[in-house]
């Protein structure tokens, strides 16, 4: 059994339940997918799977070393790769380079985490990026939506790490835990999962067996 696959994110729409009750789902493609590589405590030091979504690229748009890799597997041309880690042992049967992961793994009602790259929104101030409130824009203020005192001149004469400040949002890995599917659609390999997922339409994103 896989811990997870690979997909892309289609957009969002609603389904009805059984007794009438509307959800808000995520609509995701999720696979085909194929193992591209598989590691072992005694080769590499860990147990974990790597897996490959299987979408056509270019061997002059890769590398040398990628396009040997992927060989090795019967994978040429896959582009998005990612790694699952493995708590157990490997046992017999387990997944193997070549092996196929398809939605059909999955099961409605099983809750997953979604990994992806939110969309990215450029600079932003502290009001966007963190939501402070501002201050009044009344009675001749001039201090509307600047962040206040970032740390004291004496002691420490630094800014602390981690100060909310303005800068880049988003365009960062995000992950959304415990999200229920809904629907599977094994002919499709799509996925219907409860709520949103990070990320714009057409973009990549990992779903991996809840661990919490």
């Amino acid at each position: 059994m896989s811990p997870g696959i690979l997909g892309k994110k289609i957009g969002m729409t609603q389904v009805f339940r059984a007794d009438g009750q509307v959800v808000p789902v995520t609509v995701l493609k999720a696979g085909p997918c194929i193992v591209t590589q598989r590691k072992t405590p005694q080769t590499d030091g860990y147990d974990a799977v790597q897996l490959g979504l299987m979408e056509y690229a270019k061997a002059s748009r890769m590398t040398k070393p990628a396009v040997g890799h992927l060989k090795k597997a019967n994978a040429e041309g896959v582009k998005f790769l990612r790694e699952f880690r493995l708590d157990k042992t490997p046992v017999d049967g387990d997944l193997k380079a070549g092996d196929r992961v398809l939605a059909d793994e999955f099961k409605p009602n099983e809750k997953v985490d979604v990994i992806g790259v939110s969309k990215g929104r450029g600079f932003a101030g502290v009001v966007r990026r963190h939501h402070f409130r501002g201050s009044d824009a009344t009675h001749g203020s001039m201090f509307h939506r600047a962040p206040g005192s970032i740390g004291a001149s004496s002691f420490p004469s630094r800014v602390f790490p981690g100060m909310r400040m303005g800068g880049q949002m988003g365009n960062a890995n995000t992950t959304v835990r415990n999200l229920e599917i809904v629907e599977v659609d094994i002919e499709d390999n799509v996925i219907l999962v409860k709520g949103a997922v990070p990320g714009p339409n057409g973009g990549y994103v990992v779903l991996r067996r809840s661990k919490r």
